[in-house]
């Protein structure tokens, strides 16, 4: 009997794709899962694979044809290697399953290999872990698709690949492991596998070499994806050339200096941190705005329930609740400080996704706490806790770290009493918590003992005026200093 093999669902909004490569041709045998082709759409690779075990008889869709959602692109003759596995014991083993570079998140489209923890012909469970990428905002954990022997890595330690590419083979032949790291350089100028048409093609068309381009494919193919890459960086080339003389050139250091020195490569968590913070001071008219707060009522109120918080909540009472709901009190009488701006708008935002940001051994990151003008106490301090915990663990997800309308950052934790933040773009305001400390006041005429709180409110001038950014303070202060206020919303 004859089974179809069609084009499997491409994805939303994706119509057709390329037959890039055939990796069986007619007569072969094919067992189930085997993969029988690779289809090339304008976003993603697809591997077809064989949903029956036989004979490949026919193929309908050769190579470099365009086909479309469930369109035929083969038969197979079921029946034909029926005793095929009772001679070929080994022939499980040379089933193949690829390890690829999961979804790392909107607008990030490579990452690192930082660490693989299992090495060729290491025994793997399905979901054990098998490697770490690091990306532009978290380290993502790849865990194994299938059970098996890791055959082949494709991608080592500290190489860049993209979303979408391979990163490791589990099955087949394990001896062959080694062989790509050494011969990986070579490979791209003698070549026995054809790269997929769409790729030569737009290589013609740009008047690119095969040299000039990184192969993400199986058996190091270039891919459609991997020409438009090498086109990316080749036109963005020319412009980076300006910029580069505005990196100050490290002066020569001494030899007995340079023997005592390490250098260590930063990673790309904290090379993004740097650029971010680099042009947010170059893009915002960004301006500090100063102001402290008696922290009496609020240190008084926590003292007195936070026992019954804790009770009742199963979470301690900390200060940054109180600091969320006044900010969120006070984004609502100042919306512009919730603002951004988009091209000649101002995208004004009648919800606050509250970023809190959060130190950990990688470098700053912030968790964005959804509708947290909605949330009670008690659901901002569980939120609060849960994605500091992940923050620290670098489980946090991007979904997390996206969206974020107004940030909160914490220096008092580290002992900081004054510091000016810098705005987290494209938000137009970041407020600084800095340490509590105890200072003379002068309250009624008379000298008295207070714990104090420096606040600092950096926002963006271009969208937010100075009346804006003092009212907008002022009205934490005031909540803050009387929380009696924001159970009456004044």
């Amino acid at each position: 009997m004859a089974t179809e093999v069609r084009v499997p669902t491409l994805g939303e909004s994706v119509t057709e794709a390329t037959v890039a490569t055939w990796f069986k041709k007619p007569g072969d045998q094919v067992a189930v899962d085997d993969m029988l082709c690779e289809l090339e759409t304008d976003k993603v690779t697809v591997e077809v694979p064989s949903p029956v075990a036989g004979t490949l008889a026919e193929i309908v869709a050769a190579e470099g044809a365009t086909v479309s959602t469930e369109a035929l692109l083969a038969q197979i003759n079921e029946g034909a290697t029926a005793s095929a596995p009772a001679k070929s014991t080994p022939a499980p083993a040379a089933q193949t399953t690829a390890v690829m570079v999961p979804v790392l998140g909107e607008s990030v489209t490579e990452a690192t290999v930082s660490t693989w923890y299992k090495k060729p012909g290491d025994t793997v469970t399905q979901d054990e872990m098998l490697c770490e990428l690091e990306t532009d905002k978290v380290s993502v954990e790849v865990p194994a698709p299938a059970a098996g022997v890791l055959g082949q890595i494709l991608a080592a330690e500290g190489s860049t690949v993209q979303a979408g590419g391979q990163l490791a083979v589990i099955g087949g032949d394990v001896s062959s492991a080694a062989a790509p790291e050494p011969a990986s350089a070579p490979a791209a100028k003698s070549h026995d596998v054809e790269d997929a048409p769409s790729a030569k093609k737009l290589m013609s068309e740009a008047g690119l070499s095969r040299d000039d381009v990184t192969a993400t494919g199986k058996d190091n193919r270039v891919m459609k994806q991997d020409v438009q890459q090498a086109i990316v960086l080749a036109t963005a080339a020319p412009q980076a050339a300006p910029v580069a003389p505005a990196t100050p050139i490290r002066a020569a250091v001494p030899a007995d200096d340079a023997a005592r020195e390490e250098r260590v490569k930063m990673t790309r968590l904290r090379q993004t941190i740097a650029r971010r913070l680099k042009d947010s001071q170059n893009t915002a008219a960004m301006l500090t705005t100063y102001n402290e707060v008696d922290m009496t009522e609020v240190m008084a109120l926590r003292n007195e329930y936070k026992d019954l918080f804790l009770k009742k909540h199963g979470v301690k009472l900390g200060f940054m609740s109180f600091f969320t709901v006044a900010c969120c009190h006070a984004l609502r009488e100042v919306p512009e400080v919730n603002s951004e701006i988009d091209g000649t708008d101002i995208v004004y935002k009648n919800f606050v996704h509250m970023g809190i940001a959060a130190g950990t051994p990688t470098g700053l990151v912030v968790p964005v706490i959804r509708d947290a003008d909605s949330l009670s106490f008690a659901e901002i301090e569980k939120a609060i806790a849960e994605k500091g915990a992940r923050a620290r663990d670098g489980k946090l997800s991007m979904a997390e770290m996206q969206g974020g309308t107004f940030t909160i950052s914490n220096g008092g934790v580290y002992g900081s009493l004054m510091s000016s933040p810098i705005l987290n773009p494209p938000q137009s305001g970041i407020l600084g918590m800095h340490k509590i400390q105890d200072r003379p006041m002068a309250i009624n005429g008379e000298v008295v003992i207070r714990p104090m709180m420096y606040l600092a409110l950096s926002y963006d001038h271009r969208v937010v005026d100075g009346k804006g950014a003092v009212t907008f303070l002022v009205r934490v202060k005031e909540a803050l200093e009387d929380p009696r206020r924001l159970l009456m919303d004044l």
